[in-house]
């Protein structure tokens, strides 16, 4: 088993910026940069290998040669997608189907997923549910008379804040942020407002409104706070997130970290800031802000040493 470093599937869409090639190392042939899906199997975008023995090979060729790679607890599909997102411009007001919902129409996992704001300017909000109860023709009705904006609960963020966004909350990222986003591996996306605005074809981007009110939860959303910290020289530990799909913790490196990737589940590190090396049963790899590893199950005793921040993420 090796380390595998990961080259990310680049996105390009008419809301994103530069933040993630200027200060995160991304390269792209497009002028912008709107997401970079970092750990993916998706067919929509996948993830390559570009280190150890699996280099070149796509991570979903990897795990369907060796499925043990997703350990005892995971039987099935590969269960999440990372991604960072840069928001130039406000994403679109949206909403996702449940497990349930997704595969009776779309034939597709639903999607649960978390947000780690990684940089905020100062202004920079995000819409996070409604700002109190309310019914399924008012939603129809604002959406129809560009007034949908009124009903949105805004929640002003800075670096550090965390968010989880369950599958039937209305939400969208604000310009002027970057953010790390764990999710379940679905690229279903129904969209409920868009700001009337153009695309490359000079037509308005499609709505999936009477999709949206199926799955849409007509009420406030509730925060989350990070628990389980831990501090010591060497490092210190929070878990920001845990629900049914995925647990993330941010680790800050101030010398070293060691941990047991154990035959349960694979792990997956997402490097935020500062750099480091890691290493397993004496093979090293570098890795600095904007890189995303991929620890299979049962590799063993790994550590990060250097002065960093990362997430680290399990199924």
């Amino acid at each position: 088993m090796d380390i595998m470093k990961l080259r990310p599937a680049v996105k390009d869409y008419i809301w994103g910026g530069k933040r993630l090639t200027e200060e995160y190392g991304k390269i792209s042939d497009t002028e912008r940069i709107s997401e970079t899906w970092e750990c993916s199997v998706h067919p929509d975008g996948m993830s390559i290998v570009t280190t150890g023995e699996h280099t070149g090979k796509t991570l979903y060729e990897v795990i369907s040669e060796y499925p043990e790679y997703l350990g005892q607890n995971n039987r099935g599909d590969f269960p999440v997608l990372v991604k960072f997102i840069d928001a130039g411009k406000d994403l679109s007001v949206q909403v996702h189907p449940d497990d349930v919902y997704a595969r009776i129409h779309e034939n597709e996992n639903g999607k649960n997923e978390m947000w780690y704001i990684l940089e905020a300017d100062e202004n920079a909000v995000l819409i996070y549910g409604f700002e109190e109860e309310i019914s399924p023709d008012t939603v129809r009705r604002a959406v129809y008379d560009g007034t949908i904006t009124d009903y949105l609960h805004y929640e002003k963020v800075q670096k550090g804040d965390v968010f989880y966004i369950p599958s039937g909350t209305v939400h969208a990222i604000g310009r002027g942020m970057v953010v790390a986003e764990i999710q379940q591996s679905s690229n279903i996306t129904y969209r409920v407002y868009d700001y009337d605005r153009i695309d490359a074809d000079g037509k308005k981007r499609k709505l999936h409104l009477e999709k949206a009110l199926d799955v849409m939860k007509l009420c406030p959303a509730e925060k989350i706070k990070p628990f389980g910290k831990f501090d010591c020289p060497e490092y210190s530990a929070v878990t920001l997130c845990e629900c049914d799909y995925f647990r993330t913790e941010r680790i800050i490196v101030r010398k070293k970290y060691s941990f047991d990737v154990d035959i349960k589940t694979f792990r997956i590190i997402l490097l935020t800031d500062g750099a480091g090396i890691i290493e397993n049963s004496g093979k090293a790899v570098s890795v600095r802000k904007g890189d995303c590893i991929f620890l299979p199950a049962g590799i063993g005793e790994t550590t990060i040493s250097g002065v960093t921040v990362f997430l680290k993420i399990e199924c």
